[in-house]
C-alpha cells in the first residue's frame, strides 16, 4: 500500500487525490488538506437546493460534487484529511459497512486520544468526544475499490457553514449556526488554542500515519507519478462540468439539515385548507428536540400551538400521532382547515 503525505494541495486536488486513487485500482492511504476553501456536496443532491451559488460566487467559494453521499460541507486548511482506499476484494476490508467504518475510524479515534481528546466510535460514521462530532467521515464504492475519507478538524468555521447553506430564511440560519456551534466541536476548542499549537499539520499527520498501519500494515511514502497525475486530470476534466455539478438529485421538500448521525434539523412546509403550516424542529436520535410551528393558519385558542410544541418535545418521532390525536382529543382546540394529517405532513423525517 502506498502513502500520500502531501500536506496543503490546491482545494481540488484535495478530492481528485482519491477519486483517481480508487479508479486506478490503486490501493493508498492519502494524507491532504486544501489550501483554500470551498463547499462540497454529496453524490446524491441538487446542489441548487441545498447551496446558497449566490453567496459562494460572492466569496469566490468553489462548490464541487464528490462521488460519495452524505450532505453538503464547508472545508478549508483547518481540516486535515485521510483517504484510504482499498480493493473490494482486500481480506483486511470488512464486508459490511459498519464494520468496515469501526475498523478503519479506529486509527483516528486513537489519534484524537493521543493528544488528550477522549474521543470514540458512534455507529454509522462519525467519531465523537461527550455528545459532540469531531470527524466527519464518508465511506464509498468507486470503481474496484472501497474508499473511507473523512478529516482531523482543528478548527471550523461554523459561521461560514451557515453561511453556504441554502436555507429558507435567517430565523433557520441561525438556528443551523447556533446547533453546528453546539453539536461539532474541534481539537482548539477541545484543548485550548495554546495546547493545541503544539499539535501542528506535521505532527498530526505523521501520527495518523502510525495509527493507520498498526491497522494497514506497512505503506511505502510516494509522490505523484505521471500515472496519477494524468489520471487526477481527467477526473478533473469530467468533475468540473456544468453537468456534473448540476446532475439533479431527489426533489426536496422542506430542508434537512444533518448535524451528526441521529440528529438532523428540518424545516417543512405544506399549503392546508386552513392556510401554511411550517415546522422547524430537531430530531435527535429518534426523539423530538426542539419543535417550533408557524404559519399563516388561525388557532383556538391562540396559546394551543405552543402547547403543541412543548407536547412534542421529547416524544419518540413515531408518536407524532398520538400526540396530535391527544392535542386536539380534549375538544378545546380548533384550528379550522388543519388536521392532524395536515401537521404530520411536516412533521416527520
Amino acid at each position: 500500500m502506498r502513502l500520500y503525505n502531501l500536506g496543503k494541495v490546491p482545494w481540488i486536488e484535495s478530492q481528485l487525490m482519491y477519486h483517481a486513487l480508487a479508479e486506478m485500482g490503486r490501493e493508498a492511504l492519502s494524507l491532504v488538506s486544501p489550501a483554500s476553501p470551498y463547499v462540497c456536496i454529496g453524490f446524491h443532491q441538487d446542489v441548487e437546493q441545498e447551496v446558497d451559488l449566490v453567496y459562494c460566487r460572492s466569496m469566490g467559494i468553489p462548490v464541487f460534487r464528490r462521488d460519495l453521499g452524505g450532505g453538503a460541507v464547508y472545508l478549508d486548511g483547518d481540516q486535515l484529511f485521510f483517504q484510504l482506499i482499498l480493493h473490494k476484494d482486500n481480506p483486511k476490508a470488512p464486508k459490511s459497512k459498519e464494520a468496515f467504518c469501526r475498523k478503519f475510524l479506529e486509527p483516528i479515534v486513537r489519534v484524537y486520544r493521543r493528544i488528550g481528546i477522549p474521543a470514540e466510535y458512534k455507529p454509522v460514521n462519525d467519531v465523537i468526544t461527550g455528545t459532540k462530532k469531531i470527524s466527519g467521515t464518508g465511506v464509498a464504492e468507486i470503481g474496484e475499490c472501497i474508499v473511507i475519507v473523512g478529516n482531523l478538524i482543528v478548527d471550523f468555521n461554523h459561521e461560514e457553514m451557515s453561511k453556504v447553506l441554502k436555507v429558507p430564511d435567517e430565523k433557520f440560519r441561525d438556528k443551523v449556526h447556533k446547533t453546528l456551534k453546539d453539536n461539532l466541536t474541534t481539537i482548539r476548542r477541545e484543548l485550548g488554542m495554546e495546547e493545541a499549537k503544539a499539535w501542528t499539520e506535521d505532527r498530526l499527520n505523521a501520527m495518523m500515519v502510525e495509527e493507520f498501519q498498526k491497522t494497514t500494515g506497512p505503506m511505502e511514502p510516494s509522490e505523484k507519478d505521471e500515472a496519477l497525475s494524468s489520471k487526477m486530470q481527467e477526473m478533473a476534466a469530467a468533475m468540473t462540468t456544468h453537468a456534473w455539478l448540476y446532475q439533479k438529485g431527489r426533489k426536496r421538500t422542506g430542508r434537512d439539515v444533518k448535524i451528526r448521525d441521529g440528529f438532523h434539523i428540518l424545516h417543512k412546509a405544506c399549503k392546508a385548507p386552513g392556510g401554511l403550516i411550517r415546522a422547524d424542529f430537531e430530531a435527535m436520535d429518534g426523539q423530538f428536540g426542539e419543535v417550533v410551528l408557524s404559519g399563516d393558519f388561525f388557532c383556538f385558542p391562540r396559546d394551543a400551538v405552543r402547547r403543541l410544541e412543548k407536547s412534542l418535545t421529547g416524544k419518540p418521532l413515531g408518536e407524532a400521532g398520538k400526540v396530535l390525536a391527544k392535542f386536539y382529543g380534549g375538544g378545546d382546540v380548533e384550528t379550522p382547515g388543519i388536521k392532524v394529517e395536515d401537521w404530520l405532513r411536516v412533521l416527520s423525517l
